[in-house]
C-alpha cells in the first residue's frame, strides 16, 4: 500500500517486527507510507522517533511515534477498532491468551531465530538453536489447536494477533530451511502449523510483505552480518 498522509512506517523489508505491523495495516485496509531504513546509516527521523532503542519498526501517526511491534499492532487495533477485522479478541480472557502466546513466540521462537542466524559461532551452536526452535514450534502446534478451535488461524476465521507475530518470522524461516536442509515448520512434526503457514502466506494482507525470495534474503543476511553495530530488528 502507498499514500496516506497520517500513517508512516519506518522499517526494513526483512524485519519480522516490521512485517507484522505492515500486515496489520493491510488487514485494516489503512493507507500508509512506507520508508525503508538503511541500518548502516539510520535516518534522523528514525533516531529522533525512537531515541531509546534506535530500531525499527516505528509507526508515525500524525507525526507522533509509536514503537515496539507488539505495542504498535495493539495500538492500531485500538485506534481503528471499527475499521476492518479485529486483531485481538473482544473477550478479555481470550485476549489475555493471545497476548501470552504472542509473548511466547518472541521469547522462544525469536531467541532461537537470533541464535540460528546472528549469534551462533559454529554449527553446533546453530543446531542447538534449531533444537530450541523445534521445541517451541511443537508447543505452538498445541497452542494452535487450542486457540483456533478447528478454524484456519490462531485468531479463528481470520488472521489475529498470534498469527501476525509468528507470521513475521516466515520469511527468515525460508532462509533457515535452506541452511539446515529441511523445513523448520515440518508437516510431519507440526502438520497444523504447516497448513497454517500456507494459509498465512496466501492471505491478501501478507502478499508483497512476507518475503519469499530466499536468495535475496541470504544476500541481505550477509549485509546485516557485515554491520559491526547491527542488532537484529
Amino acid at each position: 500500500m502507498a499514500g496516506g498522509g497520517d500513517l508512516k512506517v519506518l522499517g526494513v523489508w526483512t524485519s519480522p517486527f516490521v512485517i507484522r505491523v505492515r500486515v496489520v495495516l493491510n488487514l485494516k485496509s489503512l493507507p500508509y507510507e512506507y520508508a525503508e531504513e538503511d541500518l548502516g546509516n539510520k535516518s534522523a527521523l528514525l533516531l529522533g522517533s525512537n531515541p531509546v532503542h534506535e530500531s525499527v519498526p516505528v509507526l508515525l501517526h500524525a507525526g507522533r511515534p509509536v514503537n515496539e511491534s507488539q505495542i504498535i499492532v495493539q495500538y492500531i487495533d485500538e485506534v481503528w477498532a471499527g475499521t476492518g477485522p479485529a486483531v485481538l479478541p473482544s473477550d478479555p480472557y481470550e485476549r489475555a491468551v493471545a497476548r501470552f502466546w504472542a509473548a511466547y513466540v518472541d521469547d522462544k521462537v525469536g531467541s532461537a531465530w537470533l541464535g540460528m542466524l546472528f549469534k551462533c559461532r559454529n554449527e553446533e551452536e546453530r543446531m542447538e538453536a534449531v533444537a530450541r526452535a523445534d521445541a517451541a514450534l511443537e508447543t505452538l502446534e498445541g497452542a494452535f489447536k487450542e486457540c483456533s478451535k478447528g478454524k484456519p488461524f490462531f485468531g479463528g476465521d481470520g488472521i489475529g494477533f498470534v498469527d501476525v507475530v509468528l507470521g513475521g518470522y516466515l520469511g527468515w524461516f525460508g532462509v533457515i530451511n535452506r541452511l539446515i536442509g529441511r523445513r523448520l515448520i515440518d508437516p510431519a512434526r507440526t502438520p497444523l502449523l504447516a497448513a497454517w503457514e500456507e494459509r498465512f502466506r496466501a492471505a491478501d494482507a501478507t502478499k508483497g510483505v512476507v518475503p519469499d525470495d530466499v536468495d535475496k534474503m541470504l544476500e541481505f543476511l550477509q549485509t546485516l552480518r557485515a554491520l559491526s553495530s547491527y542488532k537484529p530488528e
